[in-house]
């Protein structure tokens, strides 16, 4: 993902925890087991070769159980990428701060991205591949980036350097445009294509467009 990003609480909690399934169950327990067996699912299949049939074998759970708490695949499709970018929230953390050093910040922002998509590689493919082919999750995903862009235009708005940096520049396409290219890079390394499978050359890559873009003055000598 990218060093910065900003949450979004999404539609996520549509139903309560702490409740008791139609079958009676605890639901935190079932909702946990659905949203495990789907991530363990994804791993060697395609999301849209996936039927809820397929979930429910794998979580052990009754087609009325699941219904209780998600309304379709898409749905817990979409609360995994939401955990997965809570966790990219906590990534961002360093650069986020406006640090003294933002290249070094950029750089453990950058480097845990990296990780965080390697750990999440099957739900984060899942998304990336399928987010134009259904409204639900294209509405899900384009809301992600665009708390990407927008946490990235106030980090620049907070950083003097960088707004001197960007006097004259249209800093939300800008940023955008930053939060896109880190989709797509982290996505080729998902997905072992390289160069981008080595992670030493993701971040250094990435390092190097970012501190180009936000921090360096590369019209001098």
């Amino acid at each position: 993902m990218l060093p910065a990003m900003a949450k979004s609480p999404g539609p996520a909690a549509r139903r309560p925890h702490g409740r008791r399934s139609a079958d009676g169950s605890d639901s935190t327990d079932l909702r946990e087991a659905i949203l495990a067996a789907t991530a363990g699912l994804l791993t060697d299949r395609q999301f849209g070769d996936l039927a809820v049939s397929d979930i429910l074998t794998g979580a052990g759970v009754s087609r009325g159980s699941f219904y209780f708490y998600f309304d379709s695949k898409h749905d817990v499709l979409a609360e995994l990428v939401r955990r997965a970018v809570a966790r990219g929230h906590d990534a961002a953390a360093p650069w986020l701060a406006v640090p003294a050093d933002p290249a070094a910040a950029l750089r453990t922002g950058i480097t845990a991205g990296a990780e965080l998509w390697r750990q999440s590689a099957p739900v984060l493919r899942a998304i990336v591949e399928n987010w134009r082919t259904d409204p639900r999750l294209e509405a899900l995903w384009t809301e992600q980036m665009q708390t990407f862009t927008d946490a990235t235009v106030a980090q620049i708005d907070a950083d003097p350097r960088a707004r001197q940096r960007l006097a004259g520049q249209d800093i939300p396409a800008l940023a955008s445009a930053l939060t896109w290219l880190g989709e797509r890079l982290y996505y080729l390394a998902a997905t072992g294509v390289p160069p981008f499978d080595d992670q030493d050359t993701l971040v250094a890559t990435l390092l190097h467009i970012w501190t180009t873009a936000l921090y360096e003055d590369t019209s001098t000598p």
